[in-house]
């Protein structure tokens, strides 16, 4: 158990009447079983994306933060974020450019039109993308931009351009303007696309709560985890339900509770965002949709919450930060931890490439300090994404310490006391 004295714990929190019996009453292994229990039940089936059990999850996460008190989300009526994945489906098209067919493997165009017309006559403005950028980085921005345009992408892309821009195309959403992509060393005079497309829409949902900031309410602190899952999958020793109690309900449960134990405190100078993303494991779309509603220049850290039901490789009181040398927000952690039995550690598993594989990714490719936490021992986690992840194998108690950790570090940058380092962009793969 985390060792704080009342005096340490004081100061860690910044207010003098908050005490560790009452981190404690509101963060504990029984409220972490509780919640646990539900998300993970056998009813839940897995929560599979699309499916009715991801429904039921997140009606039960919008009744907890409901009954905690959470505002919604700006211009939302209810917790739930909904939006639409629209995947095309091309049925024609090609390019003509200065009186020459281009090869479609050349081109691409972003769009929610059935059928679409561009010529050097419509008027859009071009831009590019040179051979020293970051062509997935430049190609996100442009088509997250809401700006119709035409992009001449440098042919030093050429390996990596149907990659790049057949997956934007995979994930659009509602409000997508037209984006055409030629692979070109130079602007063309003259050129006309013609395309027709049908379009494949699945309804999906976020649950997002809000506890308003005091004196930097513009301000954004964000606390996430992903309530999906892979619901049922090949049976193993008879089971089929792929419960996903440590990945991620764990995640889950701890957003909840840091929900809970803010509000209990009533202090938080900027604004908290509370969300639980749908569709991480089919491609993150929950996070990715949830990006385009925030100005990244607001956000001033995310805590991505992801795996922390199993001890880390370093046992008990202990956790890892994914990207931990990209921002100065594990020092700050570690500073405010200073007195406690509690350390973070820099991500021990870098080979697999935490740091873009969880939601946090979105936000940190626009600059955002913005990182997972978890301790997943990813050479040696016996029940990852296995019927067998299922509450009987998680430590709450453990869970309850680690969970009180993040609520205890992460307040001088709730107070605006303290701001992270940006993520540097130009340096992410």
């Amino acid at each position: 158990m985390i060792k704080i004295t009342t005096t340490a714990l004081l100061t860690l929190l910044s207010v003098s009447y908050v005490s560790a019996q009452k981190i404690n009453t509101i963060i504990n292994a029984d409220e972490v079983k509780r919640i646990e229990t539900v998300l993970s039940s056998d009813d839940m089936l897995g929560r599979k994306t699309f499916s009715p059990e991801i429904d039921k999850a997140a009606d039960f996460i919008a009744s907890e933060f409901k009954a905690t008190g959470l505002k919604t989300f700006p211009g939302l009526s209810s917790y739930k974020q909904h939006f639409q994945l629209i995947k095309p489906v091309v049925q024609s098209q090609s390019l003509t450019v200065d009186g020459a067919a281009a090869d479609e493997k050349n081109f691409a165009v972003v769009t929610l039109k059935n059928e679409i017309n561009i010529t050097e006559k419509s008027g859009l403005p071009f831009t590019s993308i040179k051979k020293d950028e970051n062509l997935y980085e430049a190609a996100s921005k442009i088509v997250h931009s809401k700006k119709s345009q035409v992009v001449i992408v440098d042919t030093s892309f050429a390996k990596y351009f149907g990659r790049i821009t057949n997956y934007l195309k995979s994930r659009l959403f509602e409000n997508q303007q037209d984006v055409l992509f030629i692979l070109s060393d130079k602007q063309p005079t003259s050129f006309s696309l013609t395309a027709k497309h049908t379009f494949q829409k699945s309804d999906l949902n976020n649950v997002v709560g809000v506890l308003p900031g005091k004196s930097k309410k513009d301000e954004f602190v964000v606390f996430s985890g992903h309530y999906d899952h892979l619901g049922i999958g090949e049976a193993v020793n008879g089971d089929s339900i792929y419960n996903g109690a440590n990945d991620d309900a764990a995640g889950t449960t701890a957003v909840i509770m840091l929900a809970k134990y803010f509000k209990a405190l009533k202090n938080n100078e900027r604004s908290i965002i509370f969300v639980a993303f749908t569709a991480e494991e089919i491609g993150g779309f929950g996070s990715q949709y949830f990006s385009r509603q925030l100005a990244p220049e607001k956000v001033m850290a995310m805590f991505n919450i992801e795996m922390i039901g199993t001890e880390s490789k370093w046992g008990k009181n202990s956790a890892y930060i994914t990207g931990y040398e990209k921002t100065d927000m594990g020092d700050i952690l570690a500073k405010n931890l200073k007195g406690s039995s509690f350390s973070f550690y820099p991500d021990p598993y870098t080979s697999e490439q935490l740091f873009y594989r969880s939601d946090n990714a979105t936000l940190a490719r626009l600059g955002v300090p913005a990182h997972t936490i978890s301790t997943s021992k990813m050479d040696n986690e016996p029940n990852y994404h296995k019927p067998s992840d299922e509450i009987e194998t998680l430590d709450m108690n453990n869970m309850a310490e680690i969970i009180k950790s993040i609520a205890i570090s992460s307040t001088s940058i709730v107070s605006g006391k303290d701001t992270p380092s940006r993520v540097k962009t130009e340096e992410l793969r």
